[in-house]
């Protein structure tokens, strides 16, 4: 064996115990975020390794670069949360999983991990892929869905025949939720804009009201529940829409507890938690075409950087979810 082939086999054992990742040392604009090489990570126990196939992109990963994490967020750190893989390694308590499942969840509670080829997930995070998805499709699923589903149905707490207002209904989070309450039998009154009036029909809301040419607030009374999605001026006004002991749901900010109490409603704000029991869940009911996903951008791993760039409104964004397609790299 000659000098060069020694060479040749000490990069390649490098290249296989390294991986590409985006990684942040410092919090800032897009420009801080650096694609390097890196050490593979390992699972720990309760933990597996995800050989990622693709990465889904959101808002949050935006925050997290930039400093405005809900969490505390020790750097460096690998951005990206929302994922879509095969098990390659599994650490120590790890029971339902088994290495080649096909998967799609998130990493961590923190959010962070998933730009990358290889990612350590919890296990109680990640469950088996939807059969009638991509890897691509299935990354744009999980933040998502499951915000939608826990707004609806485990803060606002919502039953079939009661009425919820959906904010946003075109948006990621938005469109799931507008699908959920079909499928659970609730009346749902939708805003959106103009250009979008149509879409969110077909999701299947039964009034949706162009924010831009209406006024909700003169156009819905007695509501059981808000889903806000949107903040700002829309959810001050979203009180005045619930009839008393109605609840207003804020997945965006937290909303002022004295116009709560003036109007004698709960209002409350929530982070998602996103488990395997409702990744299951949802899983059932894309397979059973109860729900649609809505993939918008699809960019390599390389790009990460330009998605962070539509997340800024700094590129043009298309409608649906912004996906790193890992194989493309």
């Amino acid at each position: 064996m000659g000098p060069s082939s020694i060479i040749s086999d000490a990069s390649e054992e490098q290249t296989l115990s390294t991986m590409m990742a985006w990684r942040v040392h410092e919090f800032g604009s897009p420009e801080i975020m650096k694609f390097e090489r890196i050490p593979r990570p390992w699972p720990g126990p309760g933990e597996v390794l995800v050989k990622v196939k693709a990465a889904g992109v959101g808002p949050w990963d935006g925050w997290i670069r930039a400093g405005k994490s809900a969490l505390p967020q020790p750097l460096p750190l690998t951005l990206g949360s929302d994922l879509s893989g095969e098990i390659v390694a599994a650490g120590p308590a790890v029971a339902e999983l088994r290495l080649g499942d096909q998967v799609y969840g998130v990493t961590n509670p923190r959010f962070v991990g998933a730009y990358a080829e290889y990612a350590v997930a919890s296990a109680g995070m990640v469950s088996t892929r939807p059969t009638s998805l991509t890897h691509v499709e299935a990354s744009s699923v999980p933040v998502v869905a499951v915000t939608a589903w826990q707004a609806l149905f485990d803060h606002a707490q919502l039953k079939a025949g009661q009425t919820v207002v959906i904010h946003g209904a075109a948006g990621n989070v938005g469109s799931y939720a507008v699908q959920l309450a079909h499928h659970a039998g609730l009346q749902t009154v939708a805003t959106a804009s103009t250009g979008d009036i149509s879409a969110v029909r077909n999701l299947g809301a039964n009034t949706v009201i162009d924010y831009r040419m209406q006024r909700f607030e003169e156009e819905v009374q007695n509501a059981d529940a808000v889903i806000d999605l949107v903040g700002g001026e829309t959810q001050t006004g979203s009180f005045q829409v619930l009839h008393r002991g109605g609840k207003l749901i804020s997945a965006v900010s937290r909303p002022d507890q004295n116009l709560a109490k003036r109007h004698d409603v709960e209002a409350s704000f929530f982070l998602v938690n996103v488990t395997n029991r409702y990744l299951r869940e949802i899983a059932r009911l894309i397979d059973g075409g109860k729900l649609r996903t809505k993939v918008g951008a699809v960019l390599p791993l390389a790009d990460a950087r330009e998605a962070h760039l539509m997340l800024e409104h700094l590129r043009p964004q298309p409608k649906g979810k912004i996906v790193l397609d890992v194989g493309a790299s």
